[in-house]
C-alpha cells in the first residue's frame, strides 16, 4: 500500500502544480489583455479623456474612465465599441468615431474593469 499511496501523492502534487501553472497562466493572459486595453484607450481617447486610475481628464467635461461604472455596467459598452463610439459625445465636434475589434473590444473592457473604484 505504500507505493500506492506514494504514487497518489505524486499524482496529487503534479495536479496541484498544473493547477498552479494553469492559474498563473490565466493570470498572466489577464495581465496582458489589461495591459493591452489600456495602450488602445492610450492611444484613442488620453489626449481628452483621464485613462488611468488617478488623474484629471485633459479636456474639463470629458469624464474620467475610471468613473464610467457610476453610469452603467462598463460591459455594456461592448456594442458601443464595436458599432463605434459617438454616443454622448453629441456636443463634441473633436471626438472621432471610433471602433475596435471583438479582441481588441475585450482588452479595453477588461482595463475598463481593472480600474473601476471597488
Amino acid at each position: 500500500m505504500r507505493i500506492g499511496q506514494a504514487i497518489r501523492a505524486t499524482a496529487v502534487a503534479s495536479l496541484v502544480s498544473a493547477g498552479f501553472f494553469v492559474l498563473s497562466s490565466l493570470e498572466e493572459a489577464r495581465a496582458l489583455e489589461v495591459e493591452a486595453g489600456r495602450a488602445l484607450l492610450d492611444a484613442n481617447c488620453a489626449s481628452c479623456h483621464a485613462i488611468g486610475d488617478t488623474g484629471a481628464s485633459p479636456v474639463a467635461n470629458a469624464p474620467a474612465f475610471r468613473t464610467l461604472s457610476e453610469r452603467y455596467p462598463v460591459e455594456s459598452l461592448e456594442e458601443a465599441l464595436a458599432e463605434g463610439i459617438f454616443v454622448g459625445h453629441e456636443g463634441s465636434p473633436q471626438m472621432p468615431e471610433l471602433s475596435f475589434e471583438s479582441d481588441e473590444i475585450g482588452a479595453i473592457v477588461a482595463y475598463l474593469r481593472s480600474i473601476q473604484p471597488k
